[in-house]
């Protein structure tokens, strides 16, 4: 099966997400633009995630549970798991891996975790825009040890993209997957062998992607989805 997706979007528990950007708001969004798969992907927490899972379940839309976790290099990292319980566990853990510092939200921004009728139910008052004191080697290991998924975030852009980072693409971990912003040139080395996502990461509703990128599944689920991410490219 055919599924439009968006897998890298920001909630306002991201302190660079703007507030309008509530799990409500981002899957009545995604069904208006005709997506059928999303993943929340906030910076270093996964809070919001239960009550994204309960919106998606009521519009029929699969929800991908996801962290964008900041490794100690500052390499943008996404984790995708297998389960919004596993991405709250895992969200608790870096949270033990952050700067121990708090929050500014006049400087940073809010971090708002949110309720299905948009009320914000806490704050979050780690900085979560912070990097993790994990190496990204270590990160990886940590997301595949409870079934997850790394996936180097937009590697081909800004100061937290793995090539702009590293200026090159590490042997280990060996990473299947990989996200390419689709605006800016990627050079092809790195993408060999490996899948490429196209998400909008989005930080503003109508930033939320339309049907641009897809894939194909052999069912709607996110085990599905895993086992694609894992699998290594074929290439001609």
């Amino acid at each position: 099966m055919n599924l439009f997706a968006d897998l890298h979007i920001h909630s306002c528990l991201s302190p660079c997400g703007d507030n309008d950007m509530t799990p409500a708001n981002i899957l009545g969004m995604a069904v208006v633009k005709g997506l059928d798969a999303v993943a929340i992907s906030d910076h270093n927490a996964a809070r919001n995630l239960p009550t994204a899972q309960k919106i998606a379940d009521a519009y029929g839309l699969l929800l991908v549970p996801a962290i964008e976790i900041t490794t100690k290099e500052e390499v943008h990292m996404l984790g995708y798991f297998p389960d919004v319980d596993t991405a709250v566990d895992f969200g608790a853990m870096l949270k033990e891996h952050l700067p121990p510092k708090k929050n500014k939200p006049a400087f940073f921004g809010d971090q708002l975790v949110m309720d299905e009728d948009d009320n914000v139910i806490d704050t979050e008052d780690a900085l979560l825009i912070g990097a993790t004191d994990l190496p990204l080697e270590v990160c990886a290991e940590k997301v595949r040890a409870v079934g997850g998924v790394p996936v180097p975030a937009h590697i081909n852009r800004g100061n937290n993209g793995l090539l702009i980072n590293l200026g090159f693409m590490p042997p280990e971990p060996a990473f299947t997957t990989v996200e390419v912003w689709r605006d800016l040139p990627c050079p092809l080395e790195p993408l060999e062998n490996r899948h490429v996502l196209h998400s909008s990461d989005a930080h503003y509703l109508g930033d939320i992607q339309e049907q641009v990128f897809s894939l194909r599944l052999p069912e709607k689920s996110v085990a599905a989805l895993l086992n694609w991410m894992r699998s290594q490219q074929k290439t001609a």
